[in-house]
């Protein structure tokens, strides 16, 4: 995003022109693409888009067999591709590079972003010339660094300039020029990704269409005004001079956050000389620092401290800048503990053994995989732009391939590969190999699995009363790997008997023995099991993965990450429980003291999914158990497996028998005799509507028990025209797809605004065609198989309605082809209306349904959002935050998702209206949902 087209030739080769403009062009366009990046590949699709013919791809020569992502696109459309390291050999054209550049024909260069010299006989050998990008607004900001020196010169508009190449540096006439507000909180990365990037790509389509018209200007540059600003990328122009004034101080950071930071250098008292970068700077309206530590930056003439808050920069005007994050060394830290940092011991470099040098390599190609950068010291894999599953990728190919025992703190505290590395290191020198649980005695039916390195125990019987148990007859049902349909292993099928048996153990737990279980104690005993969890997450994991199909990452980071967050937020829950004093109006003179006791309910039943098994089991569970009541559980007959080994965690962690039940088979039996079962008071549900409506029927007929119901959903996603388009499409995307579409809250149908919506669906389904299609332990698998045939067929007779109702099915809708396993493609139907099958009906699978709305109607579009008989969830992304407000008071959901998706925590309650269910899991009001109020009234 920053380097200038370089040229050296000294004539100028532009077809002519009559008043500033081409004149009409005879001859059909032929354009060469010259340069690299997702920019350049964005301007090629769509100068595709719009049926230009591109007849060549030059860009720059493959980086450890990494090529640019641009030859990539370009080799996906069938374009020829030409890789060049350079383009000239000592001042001179490389003859074989202008032979094979000629060899196109090209007409035309479109130069979207290029960091290589071309040379001028390139540059003019196209009949109509080369336009190039630059991120100014010519002639302002000349040279590779304009988006920084437009924020360090404090000026009040960016913008971009399309121009004709010719032997200047960046002086070729103007083609055409955008301009955009700078705000007070943009720093480079937020102008380039608000503006100059997406507007961009957009503005050099727009260029070309107006070459291929005849109207495209050529406006000479004037010198007036014209600025030639130093190269950021050299060290020596990084520094910060400290001594102007704040406004200066702050403009300079911002310009280079976040890369490369505005470099500093902070003197110590004993004289050592710390350098350092300084990022996330805002101007401050304090005047004094009554609490802050002195700090003294070299060559600066003014003071600076630092606080909680970070540090305080004084400019010559007396005003401060504050600095909220510091770099030092390898490490980005929290400004404000910069005191506390530098007393931690520095450590010494490891001298590597031989075989360390060969893990060395090992490490440093895992951070390749994922970072898609070359790999030194200094790289940042964060600063690289890695995300919260690139971590949890990381840290478990980690653990694989160097059976390490790391985890996500360890990246947090040693983003930097250098430190990551020695940390590594540390780590294996010192033995660790971590619990992998292979010390639990294996006093029950089993089966092993072995997978990710891994031989897992997983138990297969029934848990009773603390005890692994067949069922009555010793029946059985498969369980089947939806990867590959192989029976994985046969589990325990419960009848109603042994219900009876898992619920009289609870009831007599729940009179019994724990009652002697103080609440602190109860909470306890979860954190020992979040513990235990946590020592066993991969393995919990890797069951997830093989029973239910769940990609290995997602179900480390959600499924499980989050079931272990569920109990450790519970159990600070447990001893916190409390009633309230209420104030009364007695008959005088007698006085009476009221107050009210939260108790627990007793048994409580449990009927969760296959979705999220061990997620959905410990987002009740956790509440439940919290709240002092005994469980009895049915797993989804389909995936019981992680259920069964979290029933021998809890055993670890000192459960007392007959409070945590664990029961397997089929909804119509053992569902159905815990929903009748008299002595079970009350009743937790996560599944379809019209298997929860049979549940409060017998719930109702047994003996009125008390049930929530978190049921089916057809969420609404509002997607509005003036949002930021490249997260709504990431979002967007993740609404649907993420776990496979198996998500009760995934938004099953999104309302595009019209004037993005075809731009909006070509970025899905590009999107799209990045995932990785496979096996779910595979760490760089995107999408995983469907939890079991039954499903995958009705996700194919639901594309199946859609298309026969008229829906325009553009893209999968199908099984993948030549994929063993339960696999389904991806699918994006457009074109859909509101009498529709499928915008009626949840599909609960990665089926995309998008239909188009004009926003000069508010009122109908909530109607239409509205709709539906479900209201799980919904959420809208838009820049108008008071429309987004508006939209969140009238649209019917439990949950409101603006401008995000997903976004669930275990203190944030979750529930819907309507057919989607009542009652809440999460967050202190799901306790209520295992909980009775006792009214106590005294007189004295």
């Amino acid at each position: 995003m920053g380097d200038p087209v370089k040229s050296d030739a000294k004539t100028n080769g532009f077809h002519k022109a009559t008043n500033g403009h081409y004149q009409q062009q005879q001859e059909e366009l032929k354009i060469a693409i010259i340069g690299q990046s997702n920019f350049a590949a964005e301007v090629l699709e769509l100068l595709l888009e719009r049926d230009h013919l591109i007849v060549g791809v030059f860009t720059i020569a493959d980086k450890a067999a990494r090529e640019d992502v641009l030859a990539t696109v370009a080799r996906q459309h069938g374009i020829p591709v030409f890789k060049f390291s350079a383009w000239r050999r000592k001042g001179v054209p490389i003859p074989e590079v202008l032979e094979q550049y000629r060899s196109v024909g090209a007409n035309l260069n479109v130069l979207p972003f290029c960091s290589q010299f071309i040379p001028m006989e390139v540059i003019d050998g196209a009949a109509y010339g080369s336009i190039c990008y630059h991120p100014s607004i010519l002639p302002l900001h000349r040279g590779a660094s304009a988006i920084s020196w437009t924020l360090i010169e404090g000026d009040e508009r960016a913008g971009f300039s399309i121009f004709w190449a010719d032997d200047g540096l960046d002086t070729g006439p103007i083609l055409l020029q955008k301009q955009c507000p700078v705000y007070g909180d943009d720093t480079l990365d937020t102008l380039y990704k608000r503006f100059l990037y997406p507007e961009g790509v957009t503005a050099m389509a727009e260029a070309v269409d107006m070459i291929a018209a005849g109207t495209a200007p050529k406006i000479p540059q004037t010198e007036i005004g014209a600025s030639y600003d130093p190269a950021l990328f050299r060290e020596e122009n990084q520094y910060l001079n400290l001594n102007q004034p704040a406004v200066r101080i702050f403009n300079f950071i911002r310009g280079l956050d976040s890369v490369p930071g505005a470099l500093a250098v902070v003197r110590m008292e004993d004289g050592e000389e710390v350098p350092v970068r300084l990022y996330g700077a805002s101007l401050s309206a304090r005047r004094s620092m009554v609490n802050g530590k002195p700090i003294q930056f070299k060559g600066s003439t003014g003071s600076a401290f630092v606080t909680r808050e970070g540090i305080f920069i004084t400019g010559t005007d007396g005003s401060l800048v504050r600095v909220r994050r510091i770099k030092r060394g390898n490490r980005v830290i929290p400004a404000g503990e910069w005191f506390e940092q530098m007393g931690t011991t520095k450590a010494t470099p490891l001298v590597l053994t031989e075989k360390e040098q060969e893990q060395d390599t090992l490490l440093r190609s895992i951070w390749k995989s994922i970072l898609k950068v070359e790999i030194g010291p200094e790289t940042d894999f964060f600063a690289c732009g890695a995300g919260s599953m690139d971590v949890v990728r990381l840290v478990e190919e980690v653990k694989d391939t160097l059976e390490v025992p790391i985890d996500n703190e360890t990246l947090f505290m040693a983003p930097m590969y250098g430190e990551f590395l020695q940390e590594v290191i540390q780590r294996m020198r010192s033995g660790s190999n971590g619990d992998r649980g292979t010390n639990i005695p294996l006093d029950y039916k089993h089966v092993v699995l072995k997978a990710n390195r891994r031989q897992i125990v997983v138990p297969t019987q029934l848990f009773i009363n603390g005890r692994f148990v067949d069922a009555e007859g010793a029946k059985t049902i498969p369980i089947v790997n939806p990867t590959n349909e192989k029976v994985i292993c046969d589990v325990a099928n419960a009848s109603k008997a042994d219900v009876d048996d898992a619920v009289q153990a609870a009831d007599e737990a729940f009179r019994g023995v724990w009652t002697s279980v103080s609440a602190r104690e109860r909470g306890q005993l979860m954190y020992r099991l979040a513990e235990l969890m946590e020592q066993h997450r991969e393995e919990l994991a890797t069951i997830e993965s093989i029973d239910s199909g769940a990609v290995y990452t997602l179900a480390l980071k959600t499924h499980v990450g989050m079931s272990i967050d569920a109990w450790r937020y519970y159990a600070g829950w447990a001893d916190k429980i409390e009633g309230s004093t209420i104030p009364v109006s007695p008959a005088r003179p007698n006085r009476v003291l009221t107050f009210t006791k939260k108790e627990p309910i007793g048994v409580c039943a449990l009927i969760t999914p296959w979705n999220y098994p061990l997620m959905m089991l410990s987002w009740k569970m956790a509440a439940c158990i919290a709240a002092g009541n005994t469980v009895v559980i049915k797993p989804a007959q389909v995936c019981p497996l992680t259920a069964l080994k979290f029933a021998e965690l809890t055993v670890r962690a000192g459960f007392p028998p007959g409070v945590i039940n664990v029961v397997t088979g089929t909804g119509s039996l053992a569902g159905q005799a815990l929903a009748d079962h008299p002595a079970v008071r009350k009743l937790g549900f996560t599944g379809s509507t019209p298997i929860g409506k049979r549940i409060m029927a017998s719930c109702a007929e047994s003996n009125i028990k008390k049930c929530s119901m978190e049921l089916g959903g057809k969420s609404p996603l509002v997607i509005f025209a003036d949002c930021d388009l490249e997260k709504a499409v990431r979002l967007g995307m993740s609404s649907v797809f993420f776990n496979k579409g198996e998500n009760c809250i995934a938004a099953g149908r999104l309302f595009v605004e019209d004037r993005i919506h075809d731009e909006f669906v070509r970025k899905v389904i590009r999107g799209i065609k990045t995932m990785k299609i496979g096996d779910p332990l595979d760490r760089a698998t995107a999408h995983g198989p469907q939890n079991h045939r039954v499903h995958l067929e009705k996700l194919q007779e639901y594309c199946a309605i859609g298309v026969k109702e008229g829906a325009k099915l553009l893209y999968g809708g199908k099984r993948v082809p030549k994929m063993e396993g339960l696999f389904f493609e991806p699918t994006v139907f457009t074109d859909v209306e509101d009498h529709m099958y499928i915008a009626r009906e949840e599909s609960f699978g990665p089926i995309m349904v998008i239909s188009k709305f004009h926003a000069s109607d508010f009122d109908a579009l909530v109607a239409r959002a509205n709709s539906t008989e479900y209201g799980l969830a919904s959420g809208v992304f838009t820049q108008d935050i008071a429309k987004a407000l508006r939209f969140a008071e009238r649209v019917e959901a439990g949950t409101v998702f603006v401008n995000t998706y997903n976004k669930t925590d275990v203190a944030a309650p979750f529930g819907g209206f309507k057919q989607s269910g009542f009652g809440k899991d999460l967050g202190k009001e799901a306790l209520n949902e295992y909980l009775k109020t006792k009214c106590v009234t005294v007189e004295y």
